[in-house]
């Protein structure tokens, strides 16, 4: 793995307005390309490609830690997908985003199929969620921020804990399971899994800036088509974390993936649209939509079109834009999130092989 020598390209789309853009150089963006196994690295100010690194294959999502500034990525298979796949890798890089160079490549064996990734900056702490085998069940590791070792393991009590997300408090982590009828609740730090939130097979999770809701994506994206009469109704379920129970849903019309909380509150869901086609069977992929809710109020604010098959969802630290990639159309849709606006598209397949899937945004150095 290295740095690619491939020369920055030009921008994908026009500049944002100054407005949206103001107080943003310097800044950056870092985009997994699934596929084609590297990070790519934008200006957040003007979309200009800075460079990309190679990394190990089939990397999935990026998590950015502020006070090492280092940015950590999982590579969860050696090629495929989830239940599709080549054989499970069991490793993380990290990366320094300022050189964009690898600075080490973190083995966690015997641990595999690595994913999730939540940062504890105060107590220097990193969770991965990881793959169930034959002799254990799924979990996640507790990975040293400042030694790049791991230090621990929390059983999630499920075969393939996918997204995980602690409170703000570092106390409680959520692991969601795409098959298992439950999230899993982990008390952080004794290390042990505590409860079980019962949801119908989950995909992204937010949880609330008081730790008092969850905010869960449900139910699991397997089928799209030819059994939609016995799936629950799609939607973000809200988890109260003292009870660990669904006290309300928000409605989607479509299967959502991606959940994201904004510092100013904004919850952000990714829907995935699948339009029926005589060919395909499980029918063929739409344009997905971003739907933008009230975190506090739980009121639906506005909605926007966005790429095919929205699979991860960012905001810059200000909470004014949102950044979503759409792995089937390897794009990144940028919105103003106040004014629900595209401001621009990365087609990441111009830079690196299709499939964008993670997102860190880093602010430039002090």
């Amino acid at each position: 793995m290295q740095q690619s020598s491939r020369p920055p390209a030009p921008r994908s789309a026009p500049l944002a307005p100054q407005s949206a853009r103001a107080g943003r150089a310097g800044d950056v963006l870092a985009v997994v390309s699934q596929s084609g196994a590297t990070v790519s690295f934008f200006d957040a100010a003007s979309d200009r490609l800075l460079g990309t690194t190679e990394v190990l294959a089939e990397p999935h999502e990026l998590c950015f830690d502020p006070t090492q500034r280092l940015l950590w990525c999982t590579s969860a298979y050696h090629s495929g997908y989830y239940h599709a796949n080549g054989g499970r890798r069991t490793e993380v890089t990290v990366i320094d985003p300022d050189t964009r160079r690898v600075v080490e490549v973190v083995d966690l064996a015997p641990e595999h199929g690595p994913h999730g990734l939540a940062l504890d900056p105060v107590r220097r702490l990193l969770y991965v969620s990881v793959e169930g085998s034959a002799d254990r069940p799924g979990g996640v590791v507790v990975i040293d921020t400042a030694t790049r070792r791991p230090v621990g393991r929390i059983d999630t009590d499920a075969p393939g804990p996918h997204w995980f997300a602690i409170d703000p408090a570092g106390r409680t982590g959520y692991a969601t399971n795409k098959e298992a009828p439950f999230v899993s609740v982990v008390d952080l730090e004794r290390g042990v899994m505590t409860a079980r939130a019962e949801v119908p097979g989950s995909e992204g999770l937010a949880v609330s800036a008081d730790g008092s809701l969850v905010f869960v994506a449900a139910p699991y994206a397997g089928v799209f088509a030819g059994h939609v009469e016995e799936r629950p109704a799609d939607g973000i379920r809200v988890i109260d974390a003292r009870t660990a129970s669904v006290i309300d849903t928000l409605p989607a019309d479509n299967v959502v993936m991606p959940v994201h909380l904004t510092s100013t509150g904004k919850l952000l869901a990714g829907e995935m649209r699948i339009e029926p086609d005589p060919v395909y069977r499980l029918g063929r992929q739409a344009p997905g939509r971003l739907s933008v809710f009230s975190a506090d109020s739980r009121r639906r604010l506005g909605e926007l079109e966005i790429g095919l098959g929205p699979l991860t969802i960012t905001s810059s630290p200000d909470g004014r834009i949102g950044y979503v990639a759409c792995v089937v159309s390897s794009t990144v849709d940028i919105v103003d999130l106040e004014t629900l606006e595209r401001l621009g598209r990365l087609d990441i397949a111009k830079y690196a092989e299709p499939g964008a899937h993670g997102l860190a945004y880093i602010p430039r150095p002090a």
